[in-house]
């Protein structure tokens, strides 16, 4: 594969070469950039199948950089020092990212899931919402990108009926479609989807209020759209009772 690293640091970007030629140097051709316009220089006559890209560089972010790629064909992996804000962006997009110090057998994993992943065209449309998402600016329809086994799904968050946890799993109920089945834990995603109004009514739901019909009081339960039945845990009876009361 043809992998560019771009990333202002020297020796980050160095260990980052060094680390992916350890993992397969037969395999790997690594060429590097430090910053937004080598960058895409690099981008345009290599013609990588992977890019790891740097979130903050000298000249410019990551994301600046993405703006002006137009109909990219490679697998993208970020490299990041904690940003909680750019993290979340990456979730809701499912771009793959990496924190520094980079972990050697997180980069491996990385490698092989963007190796398996190179004749998939999804990426613009996954930026398309990244982007959206770092922008800050409010969208008529905002999205999020969920993979299971066998395909990428754009799925709008208000078609969100509630999610599911099944172990490290978690199950998405969606309107009008077969539910998805996602490789991320409830938790996490409950970090994503609680900022836009999404409750957790019980330890293995999590609900989007907007399609909530009714609580029923014998049962201990939310009846959503469709006929779905939702748990409500003793801890939440109380906060869910009151949102509903509120609305």
């Amino acid at each position: 594969m043809k992998i560019v690293v771009i990333d202002n640091e020297t020796d980050v970007r160095e260990t980052l070469h060094q680390l992916i030629e350890q993992i397969n140097p037969s395999l790997h051709d690594v060429q590097e950039a430090n910053g937004v316009s080598t960058g895409i220089s690099l981008i345009h006559t290599f013609q990588p199948d992977v890019v790891f890209l740097d979130v903050e560089m000298d000249d410019g972010t990551g994301f600046d950089l993405l703006k002006k790629i137009s109909a990219p064909t490679f697998q993208l992996i970020f490299t990041t020092a904690f940003n909680q804000y750019a993290v979340q962006a990456f979730k809701f997009s499912a771009i793959d990212y990496l924190m520094k110090p980079v972990n050697p057998m997180e980069l491996a994993n990385a490698l092989l899931k963007a190796s398996q992943k190179v004749q998939e065209k999804n990426l613009q449309r996954q930026l398309d919402i990244l982007l959206q998402q770092v922008s800050g600016k409010p969208v008529l329809e905002k999205q999020i990108v969920l993979k299971d086994m066998e395909a990428t799904y754009f799925v709008k968050v208000s078609d969100i009926l509630y999610c599911k946890a099944e172990g490290a799993y978690t199950q998405f109920f969606l309107r009008n479609t077969d539910p998805i089945l996602v490789s991320r834990n409830l938790h996490t995603h409950e970090e994503m989807l609680s900022p836009l109004g999404f409750l957790r009514s019980h330890h293995s739901s999590l609900v989007n209020p907007d399609h909530i019909k009714l609580y029923d009081r014998k049962t201990d339960s939310l009846v959503l759209e469709g006929g779905h039945s939702v748990p409500v845990s003793q801890r939440k009876k109380d906060e869910i009772i009151k949102m509903l009361e509120s609305r």
